[in-house]
């Protein structure tokens, strides 16, 4: 059961990095906040201060002048009208346990 006191968001972040070193580390990155769902697409649920947190880290990794790293943020109405076609299913929040 989720915990209601924590807001998180839906967030698609899509990314393109030309140098193969900072695309890894930013892939590598971005596994420990969501689903790597396709090549450089992760689907993430995340709090504010995991999205700000998020940001300054990938800002330090990339090249702003070559690299581009988008953040779509979608409300939960939203989350429920994505469609697949082909393989996959849509990343679901991850179910918070308390011991």
């Amino acid at each position: 059961m989720r915990d209601m006191s924590i807001d998180r968001e839906y967030v698609i972040i899509a990314y393109d990095i030309v140098d193969n070193r900072s695309r890894t580390r930013i892939m590598k990155l971005l596994k420990g906040y969501g689903q790597h769902t396709q090549k450089s697409v992760f689907e993430c649920y995340l709090d504010s201060g995991q999205l700000q947190e998020l940001k300054l880290k990938i800002a330090r990794e990339i090249d702003e002048e070559k690299d581009s790293v988008r953040f779509y943020r979608l409300a939960q109405k939203e989350v429920t009208r994505i469609e697949i076609l082909g393989y996959g299913e849509v990343y679901e929040e991850p179910q918070l346990v308390l011991l």
